[in-house]
């Protein structure tokens, strides 16, 4: 990616959730124009402190990147990642985010897997869920979907 400890939080900025992919992209060398934008974001996330996510999110992302993507990264450079990322308290799937991404399943006809991640980032109390898998400008109980690589870099809270 990579990624950097956090700077000083703003008390202002709002919490923006983010999907995998971003993180995924930030490390993909087979989309340069994505891999620079996904970096920037997470790197403007890291300086504002704004940056949230899920274990799901961390989950995925170790296994597209130490078994799907290729090259992908070695598991001691994904695990550091991850280490560093823990920083942005990622939200646990317990019993009642399922519920929640049922509801959510069922009220807006997304999958169980993105129902998670927008239960998760409404858990998380963000505005905004960074991610190119749902409709960018979507609304799902006050969370807005923004797909990072048709909105500038820092232009959200």
């Amino acid at each position: 990616m990579p990624v950097h400890t956090p700077g000083a939080r703003n008390s202002t900025t709002v919490p923006i959730f983010v999907d995998t992919n971003i993180l995924v992209y930030a490390r993909d060398r087979s989309e340069p124009a994505k891999q620079a934008l996904a970096h920037a974001w997470i790197e403007d996330l890291w300086r504002s402190g704004a940056g949230r996510l899920s274990l799901q999110v961390l989950e995925e992302y170790y296994v597209t990147m130490t078994r799907k993507l290729r090259p992908g990264l070695a598991k001691d450079e994904a695990r550091a990642d991850i280490a560093d990322l823990l920083a942005w308290r990622p939200i646990s799937i317990d019993g009642d985010l399922v519920r929640v991404a049922w509801d959510l399943e069922d009220r807006f006809s997304l999958s169980f897997w993105d129902a998670l991640i927008v239960g998760a980032a409404r858990v998380a109390d963000c505005s905004y869920l960074l991610t190119e898998d749902l409709q960018d400008g979507a609304r799902y109980d006050g969370v807005v979907v923004v797909d990072p690589f048709r909105v500038p870099v820092g232009s959200l809270g």
